[in-house]
């Protein structure tokens, strides 16, 4: 079955130079619009030269909700489980996807090194795949997720110095805060330049604290 992608939700740059571009990947069952305010009140405000794309994934059926269909980058059977029985091929298609966005971008003159990938949960869990592209990007953020096929090579040479934030609930109880933890390990052991940021208390969500903390490393990683 042929997967549908909806057109993304993009903020042009505000002051009308377009010098770096972030592409940010939404949960299960969100969408980009779901994460268009923070986009436009909290990202564009600090990050003016900057484009941001928030696509939408495609509609599929989740074993985790009962075969219920919605928007996920992949299929999910358990959340206890998370690296076990993994949706290999719609981890891959998505991946594709998110290289096909920057592709994009590229075309519109900008490097792979001021192209920044970002998501949360299951967005987050695909943003950290970016790290296996054959090009350098100017950062990877994950918000409350975990890496996925982790028994393959995790990140590419080119993005050893990439600059990867994880970011993370302790109390988490959907992407549970050791799988971030282990995820952070073997990225570290990887050679990455990854560090990590907990927030005592958060669930599975994002607080102020942690939208700042964000914000920040976005605009550090796009000077």
């Amino acid at each position: 079955m042929t997967l549908s992608y909806p057109t993304p939700i993009v903020f042009p740059p505000r002051s009308g130079k377009h010098s770096s571009s972030v592409i940010f990947l939404h949960g299960l069952g969100d969408s980009g619009e779901g994460w268009a305010d923070v986009g436009e009140f909290e990202m564009a405000p600090r990050l003016p030269d900057t484009k941001l794309v928030f696509p939408t994934a495609p509609q599929r059926s989740i074993t985790l909700n009962m075969g219920m269909r919605m928007n996920g980058w992949y299929d999910l059977t358990s959340l206890d489980a998370i690296n076990e029985e993994e949706d290999e091929q719609g981890l891959r298609e998505s991946l594709s996807f998110v290289e096909e966005l920057i592709a994009a971008e590229v075309s519109a003159g900008i490097p792979h090194s001021k192209i920044l990938v970002a998501g949360f949960s299951q967005g987050g869990a695909t943003a950290l795949l970016a790290l296996r592209c054959r090009y350098q990007l100017a950062g990877v953020l994950s918000l409350s997720a975990y890496l996925p096929l982790r028994t393959e090579s995790v990140i590419s040479e080119e993005n050893l110095t990439t600059p990867v934030l994880m970011l993370h609930g302790d109390a988490d109880p959907t992407v549970k805060y050791r799988f971030g933890v282990q995820s952070f390990e073997i990225l570290k052991v990887a050679g990455s330049n990854v560090q990590m940021k907990t927030y005592k208390g958060l669930h599975h969500s994002i607080n102020p604290t942690e939208l700042s903390d964000m914000v920040d490393f976005l605009t550090q990683a796009l000077m």
